[in-house]
């Protein structure tokens, strides 16, 4: 397993697909006008299958598919049926608002996706059409039934809490692990970027602990509970009598860089070393030249050896050069 020069294992590549949204969350994606990668310089399902391989042969075990939203790539079954067979691979799974799913969970889960990941801010019809935009509530949840049909589960939901749009959401959203086995996670805004969306997601931020905070005061205490995967982000907790499990994701107030075992592919081809940090390295032009998976590795354990040691938010510096929309988290 491959380890970068602090001694953390690296064995998670998150692969963007595409670097845009059917949605436009206040957080992530301006309304109108966002760069886009030229449509030629995003990677092909076939490219995509041969950075991916190049990973697992160097000890990478986990691969998630992110955006943008991945379910708009037209080629989406293909590249998960590309992904899906390569040995070695010990996990395949996606981030997604669902509101595609109807139609994709099932051909997605035949293909060989294992879980997803659903994006939902609110239970409440008009705050999620204030924060999220596009979509409704009734699409997305329709997404996440058809996702738990399919058998994409344990269905994990992504919440984003920002200031004034739904940090009291937070408790309905908690209690649907009452009665479902689902994973209910709620995540600090990241200031990526620097224009109005990321000034927005640094002025709104509310910090995990009054979350948990208010999600305790109305449903009871939280019981801390160990987590499975080795470097998962998330702080784990069950309500009492709960089947599901409630997660906090800390990146601002409480940072996980220690732990860190990830890499990112742009959808343009390039390795972002870390999600708040500008540092890449440019694969799509080896694999145009005619790289194979071993020119492929090379450039990887570059990646993992050159990776930082965490963000420098706390000095006031993030990203200049990409957005949230363009790596997926």
């Amino acid at each position: 397993m491959p380890r970068d020069s602090f001694g953390r294992e690296i064995d998670y590549l998150r692969i963007s697909l595409i670097d845009h949204c059917n949605l436009r969350c206040v957080y992530c994606m301006p309304l109108d006008g966002p760069a886009l990668a030229p449509p030629a310089d995003v990677l092909t399902a076939a490219e995509i299958e041969t950075v991916a391989r190049a990973a697992l042969a160097a000890g990478f075990r986990k691969l998630r598919l992110t955006g943008g939203e991945p379910t708009l790539r037209a080629d989406l079954l293909e590249i998960v049926a590309r992904l899906a067979r390569l040995p070695g691979l010990g996990d395949l799974t996606m981030t997604t608002n669902g509101v595609r799913l109807p139609a994709l969970a099932a051909p997605l889960a035949a293909a060989g996706l294992r879980r997803v990941n659903i994006h939902l801010d609110s239970l409440d019809p008009r705050r999620l059409a204030r924060i999220m935009r596009r979509g409704t509530l009734a699409e997305i949840w329709a997404g996440i039934e058809a996702a738990e049909a399919a058998g994409l589960c344990p269905i994990k939901l992504n919440v984003v809490v920002a200031r004034g749009f739904n940090e009291e959401d937070v408790v309905p959203l908690a209690a649907l692990t009452l009665e479902r086995p689902w994973h209910v996670r709620f995540i600090e805004t990241m200031p990526l970027g620097t224009g109005a969306v990321a000034a927005l997601a640094r002025g709104r931020l509310v910090p995990n602990t009054e979350t948990r905070a208010r999600i305790a005061d109305v449903l009871g205490a939280l019981a801390p509970v160990p987590s499975v995967e080795r470097a998962d982000e998330a702080r784990n907790y069950r309500l009492p009598r709960a089947r599901g499990v409630v997660g906090f994701i800390s990146p601002v107030s409480e940072p996980y860089c220690a732990d860190c075992n990830r890499m990112r592919l742009t959808a343009d081809g390039r390795f972002h070393l870390c999600l708040l940090n500008d540092d890449e390295l440019d694969v799509r032009g080896t694999l145009r030249a005619g790289g194979g998976p071993e020119a492929v590795t090379d450039i990887l354990m570059r990646a993992v050896r050159f990776k930082p040691t965490g963000h420098r938010l706390d000095l006031g510096r993030s990203t200049e050069r990409r957005e949230m929309y363009q790596l997926g988290g």
